[in-house]
């Protein structure tokens, strides 16, 4: 078994895409609109999909309609923390040992978390 996509709600599908993109080494997927939202495809290099979705209208999205977070694997903590460009800090990069990984949390320009893991040796 394995991931196919997460769908996270926002308030701008494009401007959340491209930061996905820039950020986070996302690549632009698909797209396609149904009744009154607008459905925004970025995948990453394995094919994991974040469908970002947005309703017409929605000006804010109440913290709890979105997602717990999102886990996403990095190569090393502390580098990438430092070079993405985010909208909160949530957590500080530590290490988890109970789980086995450095973390840490973060949030995307809606307010989504975004937890970044990297094994420890």
């Amino acid at each position: 078994m394995h991931g196919i996509h997460v769908r996270l709600f926002v308030t701008d599908a494009d401007a959340s895409a491209d930061w996905y993109v820039e950020q986070l080494d996302f690549e632009h997927s698909w797209a396609f609109s149904a009744g009154d939202q607008r459905h925004v495809y970025v995948a990453d290099e394995n094919g994991f999909e974040l469908q970002l979705t947005e309703t017409e209208g929605e000006q804010a999205i109440a913290e709890a309609d979105t997602v717990d977070h999102l886990a996403l694997g990095v190569e090393d903590v502390d580098a990438a923390f430092d070079a993405i460009e985010n909208h909160g800090v949530v957590k500080d990069p530590g290490d988890q040992p109970e789980a086995g990984a450095r973390t840490a949390f973060l949030e995307d320009p809606d307010g989504n978390v975004v937890e970044l893991v990297q094994p420890l040796d």
